[in-house]
């Protein structure tokens, strides 16, 4: 039976609340490095999607941690969210909306693209 999009999905806001909260949590950035270039949150880690299988390794340490996984609007980080619970991470959740919600809706200072 497929997962409700609330296992697997997570809201701007939520992420910006467990930060501020100083939670233990991964923010996985999976958009391209000229993106994330041109804008990212503070703290994420860059692993761009196509290169998500060759550095699985990385991720071993927080395989216990919340792991936030977020792209421009939410298409690509659902694809990583979907393959890191096929390898066993339990605790992945898809930032909803993206690094473009990030910027509407907590932190406007980020450019848009």
């Amino acid at each position: 039976m497929p997962e409700s999009n609330n296992e697997l999905e997570i809201s701007v806001q939520d992420v910006k609340r467990l930060q501020d909260q100083k939670a233990k949590l991964f923010l996985l950035d999976v958009r391209q490095p000229q993106e994330y270039e041109h804008v990212n949150i503070e703290g994420a880690t860059l692993i761009p999607l196509p290169q998500l299988t060759a550095r699985l390794s990385e991720l071993e340490p927080h395989r216990n941690d919340l792991i936030v996984i977020h792209c421009h609007h939410g298409g690509r980080s659902m694809q990583a969210t979907m393959f890191l619970r096929q390898q066993g991470f339990t605790n992945v959740k898809n930032m909803t909306g993206g690094i473009d919600a990030w910027s509407l809706q907590i932190d406007p200072s980020k450019p848009r693209y």
